[in-house]
This record gives structure tokens, sequence and C-alpha cells, in this order.
């Protein structure tokens, strides 16, 4: 590369005490940037503290061996932009680093961002903050968007996000928030196409990785299709890779490879609810690891939270018109699954009486169940008992397999199966 498109933000003004905002140094190396036709905007070894970050289309925003970015807990230095929050078009905080409508944009090096999010935190928890928080890194409506080798750390919510992007690779990152930190999930691609997410190890206070497509009053109409994840640690947080719950636009053709799962609440899980919409469709997972996960395998039609989740049409098990707001699970391989020391139950899987969960498969699944398993829910539901060690439960499944699945250490049957149609076991 050119030394005449590499723009050291120590020639603007910037200081790594750490301690000197540097958010007009950034301006000025991104704005050299543009003038150049494209460029990176190197961050050398020292600490750098700044505000928000708003990068342009062919950027490349490069943190040396050492270099570390402290982000800003001043809530006067983040500005307010237009974004999607939680399915939602809303005015937020700006993220930490941001684009809309870029392309050829990236995130590089083996430096350390640090959203310092403690005070956004204590913020939502007392409800104190006008907007919603900061997510760390979102592109939106962007084309060819690079993250990678970075660490990530102390995010304010949500900590990678691309909003309706196309060609997203995010390989190689380490993100790690504090597991009481709330709603800090560590990957979500919200309405995303050709996404690849590969050698990622990611420790957070939520979800782990989640796949999107916005919800039912939603703005924009795009699925999140053809995503790819391989070769990822999942530690703590609440899922391990997850779908929805804001899926109304669909979310499809999606491969889980070569993962592990430690410690998560759910392994794979896939949750929605009437009023919703939208299909989950075309999953498959293959090769996955778990270990002290409370229950591996979910897929709820009955999930309650968020807004219209508690409403008498959601919870009811009797069946209800079909319409656009109903969703639906179908086609879903499951292979070369092993879990040790699971907690409440091995597999928990219900549907909607007019929608089953359809053309599900399970193959080579060995589940062993912890000797102290404790009593918890496997998936957020209305009127749903706690359990304890228990196989696998099914309600309003159609067309399931199970090929080769071993059930150890758990109490009661291996397979409790209500309101079930062409069940096979192999």
């Amino acid at each position: 590369m050119p030394y005449s498109t590499i723009f050291n933000i120590t020639d603007y003004g910037a200081i790594p005490s750490g301690e000197t905002l540097c958010t007009e140094a950034f301006r000025t190396a991104i704005e050299k940037c543009r003038e150049a036709g494209g460029g990176t905007v190197y961050v050398p070894a020292g600490r750098f503290l700044t505000g928000p970050i708003h990068l342009i289309t062919n950027t490349n925003l490069h943190l040396d061996a050492g270099a570390v970015l402290l982000f800003s807990q001043e809530l006067k230095d983040y500005p307010t932009v237009q974004s999607r929050w939680e399915g939602e078009e809303s005015e937020v905080y700006s993220p930490l680093i941001y684009g809309k409508g870029v392309r050829n944009v990236s995130v590089t090096g083996h430096g350390l961002l640090d959203g310092q999010g403690t005070p956004w935190w204590k913020g939502h928890r007392e409800r104190t903050l006008q907007y919603p928080r900061p997510r760390f890194i979102c592109f939106e409506d962007s084309e060819k968007v690079l993250i990678d080798g970075v660490e990530i750390i102390n995010s304010p919510a949500w900590t990678v996000n691309p909003v309706r992007c196309n060609n997203v690779t995010i390989n190689g990152i380490t993100i790690k928030n504090p597991t009481d930190s709330p709603n800090t999930d560590g990957i979500n691609p919200d309405s995303c196409s050709n996404v690849h997410i590969s050698n990622c190890h990611v420790d957070v206070g939520d979800d782990c990785l989640t796949l999107k497509s916005g919800v039912e009053t939603g703005k924009y109409r795009v699925p999140c299709e053809n995503i790819t994840i391989t070769n990822c640690t999942m530690v703590h947080g609440h899922g391990g890779v997850v779908i929805g719950s804001e899926m109304s636009v669909s979310v499809r053709n999606v491969v889980i490879s070569n993962c592990v799962f430690e410690g998560t609440d759910r392994g794979i899980r896939i949750k929605s609810r009437r009023g919703r919409g939208g299909v989950v469709e075309d999953i498959c997972v293959n090769n996955i690891i778990m270990k002290k996960v409370m229950c591996p395998l979910v897929m709820n039609l009955y999930y309650f939270c968020g807004k219209g989740g508690k409403d008498e049409r959601v919870k009811s098990k009797k069946p209800q018109p079909v319409n656009a707001g109903t969703p639906a699970i179908r086609r879903i391989h499951l292979s070369n699954v092993t879990a040790r020391e699971a907690g409440a139950s091995a597999g928990f899987f219900y549907g909607l009486p007019e929608m089953p969960i359809e053309d599900i498969e399970l193959q080579n699944v060995s589940i062993h169940m912890a000797r102290d398993a404790k009593p918890d829910v496997p998936a957020m539901m209305d009127d749903l008992q706690p359990m304890q060690g228990q196989g696998i439960f099914c309600r309003f499944v159609k067309n399931v397999s199970f090929g080769h699945v071993r059930i150890t250490g758990h109490k009661g049957e291996d397979f409790t199966l209500e309101d079930c149609q062409g069940v096979q076991f192999m």
C-alpha cells in the first residue's frame, strides 16, 4: 500500500495519553482519505480516547498491535443518528464506529477497542437515557464490509451489528463483555446477505451470535440470508447461535459448523411468536460441541419478550387463523452434535398448533445431562414450568426424524412427544 494512502492519527493531533479526546484527529484523517479517494486511518501503539468514528467509502480503520481505542464515557460526545434498534427504525445514540451507505470499508488489526460501557449500562438500568445506547460497530446499507483481528470489550449495547449489508466478512475477532452487562450481544447480522463469520471468540452478557431481519412493524423488508458461521467459540451468554426473535422478513440459507459453546444458557436457539410473521428455513448445523449448556437445542414459537409478547393470542395453545403474522420454522438439519453436562432439557421444540415446526432432522446427536442439573426453563414462554435433567420435548412438530440420537443421565423418557405428526426414529 502506498504510504500516501496511510494517514496516521498522530500526524493530525492525536495524543496517546488515554485522556485527551482525539475525535477531531480521526475526523481529519478520514477527510484525508476522502480527498485521496480512499486510504487507511492508522492507529499506532498507544492509548487514544475518542468519541464516535464515522467511516466513509474506501476506508480502513487499522489498529496496530499495542493500540488501544478508549471511547468516551461522556454522553455529550455522542450525536444521535437514525438507525434500526431492535428491529425498528429509531433515533439512537451514534454507534462508536459507524458507517451508512458505504462500500469497501473495514476495521482491522491487532489492537483493542474498549467501549467503556459502564455508564451506559447504568443509564439503561436506571432508565435515565433519552435514546437507546450506542452499539459498538454498526454499518448500515453498506457493501463489502470487513472486520478482522481486533479485540472488542465493554460494548455499551450490541457489539457488532451490520444492518442491511451485503458481502460482510467477520474474521478472527475477540469480543468480551461482562456476563451481567445488559443486552451486550456479540455479533448480530440484521437483514444482511452473504455474511461470513469465522474464527471468532465471543464471551458476552446476552446472545453470542444472533441472526435477525426486523420486526413486523419495521420500515424495511429485507431478509437475512446466505450466512456461514464456522470455527467459533461461544462462552457464557444467553445463547450460542440464535435466530430471532426479530425475524419478520425471514432468515434462510444458514450453515453453522465446527463451533464450541461453553456455559451458554442455550446452544442452537430459534425463537419467534404469533404476529411476527416470517420464516426460518434451510438451516444446517454440523459438528458442534457444547459443555454446561442449560438447553442445547431450542425452537420456540411462543417467545414472549418484546412488544405484544404477552398478548392472549401469543400464548394461546388453541389454533389461530394463519395469516401474514404467522411465523414458521422448517427444514432444520442438525448433525454431529455433542453436549455434556446439559441442564434443564436435552432439547425443546414447541411449534404452533396452526403452524407446526416442520421437517426437522437430528442425526448423530449425543447429549448427556449433568448429574447436578438445576431446574430452569428451556424457552421463554408463558406457563412453562422449570425442567430438570429431562430428555427431548416436542409439541406441535411435524415430520421430525431422530437418527442415532442418544440421551444419557436424564430423568424420565428419552422423548416426550405431544401433538406431533410424522415422527421417525432411525
